[in-house]
């Protein structure tokens, strides 16, 4: 299991993407979270880390919540997909989010997607609804979500395979409960970090107990975010996470 960061900005940035990865694993490549110019950031990504990733490769979509630098690339990527169908036979890319996100995805993208009322999310997309009480596969890996105290509903989430566990904690406010859900035997932790109050500032991750933040990589920092404040290491996209 590997994972290449697309993004890593917040909602504002001006030098970055916004938050997003890929998990490669034996059965296809995952994309957490679309932000705008996904098309773009994949190109990115795979010209400075050599990976073969592009909107074609892509077999699932997960999409913690509904913040358009979180999910504003499914209309791009979702039309491309619908096109390779069409024209080609291609598979639809499954898509995967918690149902306070999927009842209301449709709505948010309908009005440049629904053809003049003649398609449905499910013309672009294999949708599948992601439970909290419940363990997920995913491309061969173990998923399992759990909502965070974000201003919209979110989920974060974690990815166990027999190589190891990765955590991703999507956009939260600093939330001690959360954290340990997430670390517990987790090998990598990929934590937000943005003034709060619907976000995580650095002080107390600063804080956590040094086997955690060893543990631990930073996303979602603002342009202005100083990396010599901490010692938890601030991902850079096209970064490669092995596992």
């Amino acid at each position: 299991m590997r994972m290449l960061i697309i993004g890593t900005g917040d909602a504002f940035s001006t030098e970055r993407y916004g938050c997003s990865a890929v998990l490669e694993t034996a059965s296809g490549h995952v994309l957490i979270d679309c932000p705008d110019s996904i098309h773009r950031a994949l190109r990115d990504a795979r010209a400075s880390s050599g990976w073969n990733v592009d909107a074609h490769t892509i077999h699932d979509i997960i999409v913690t919540h509904l913040h358009g630098d979180h999910c504003n690339g499914l209309e791009s990527i979702g039309f491309t997909r619908w096109l390779a169908h069409r024209q080609d036979g291609k598979p639809l890319p499954r898509l995967h989010c918690w149902t306070p996100v999927a009842d209301r995805l449709w709505e948010r993208l309908a009005p440049a997607m629904d053809q003049g009322g003649n398609a449905t999310l499910r013309d672009y997309f294999d949708v599948h609804t992601l439970d909290p009480a419940r363990e997920a596969t995913i491309a061969g890996v173990h998923v399992s979500c759990r909502p965070t105290g974000h201003s919209v509903p979110t989920i974060a989430l974690r990815f166990r395979a027999e190589s190891g566990t990765l955590a991703w904690s999507s956009d939260t406010p600093f939330d001690p409960q959360l954290i340990a859900w997430l670390e517990q035997d987790a090998n990598r932790i990929i934590h937000e970090t943005s003034p709060p109050p619907t976000h995580t500032p650095i002080e107390p991750l600063n804080a956590l107990p040094a086997n955690v933040r060893s543990r631990m990589r930073l996303m979602h920092m603002p342009d202005a975010f100083d990396p010599a404040c901490t010692d938890i290491a601030c991902l850079k996209q096209g970064d490669i996470l092995t596992f």
